[in-house]
């Protein structure tokens, strides 16, 4: 697996968020131009945001563009903490992507009823084109934790007990997430650097249980580089 990941180190944050802004750019024109759409996988987190801010502002055949989400925190429909919230705000809201193709998790539904409503989703959806991940300082990615077992089989995954807030979440599986064209990981900050480290040295970490048939990308910001 170690082969198949590449590492781009980037001198800030801010410069990572434009070289992924570029990547999905590009792999959007090459998405439509190959079979008429773009499905793409949204990540929540600092960085993330910053790639949005920097998509809204962008030239793109939005009418093609179908999103979807890698997880979702369980709080009500309108609540500052959602992924969804903050993409629409900086993102969705800023350009044409219809409404139609735009598929939020029913997360304020509770993690059973929003996971199988969104499986069958996701099942529709696959194989997305592009997922975009971030990684925790405990190497979790979406929201699939270090010690949470999940049925391997499903491709998405009611979420208890989160170790981080809220407890109640809703995640893509890493079945459902290695099942796209193209994987970028967007990592920055020196709170990474020992999860990049236990990565590197091919500890049991759930970012390393996705495993897309493609190249993995990790663009991470030179904080995150282990010295």
């Amino acid at each position: 697996m170690q082969e198949k990941i590449q590492w781009h180190t980037l001198d800030t944050a801010d410069q990572v968020a434009e070289a992924v802004c570029q990547r999905i750019l590009a792999a959007a024109e090459e998405a439509i131009s190959e079979h008429g759409s773009f499905k793409l996988v949204l990540a929540g987190g600092s960085t993330p945001e910053k790639v949005y801010r920097l998509l809204s502002k962008a030239d793109a055949d939005w009418g093609k563009w179908f999103i979807y989400y890698g997880d979702e925190r369980c709080l009500s429909e309108e609540h500052k903490d959602r992924n969804s919230v903050m993409a629409t705000r900086v993102f969705l809201a800023q350009v044409a992507i219809p409404e139609s193709q735009i598929f939020t998790m029913p997360a304020e539904f509770g993690p059973k009823l929003a996971a199988e409503f969104y499986q069958q989703i996701v099942a529709d959806a696959l194989p997305f084109d592009m997922v975009l991940l971030g990684m925790g300082e405990d190497g979790h990615t979406a929201s699939l934790f270090p010690g949470h077992q999940h049925n391997l089989d499903e491709l998405t995954h009611a979420v208890y007990n989160s170790p981080k807030p809220p407890a109640e979440r809703v995640s893509l599986s890493a079945k459902a997430l290695s099942n796209t064209q193209q994987l970028i990981f967007i990592i920055t900050g020196a709170g990474k650097k020992e999860a990049v480290l236990q990565w590197r040295s091919g500890q049991d970490l759930p970012v390393a249980t996705i495993k897309p048939t493609a190249p993995i990308d990790i663009y991470m910001d030179k904080d995150a580089e282990p010295g």
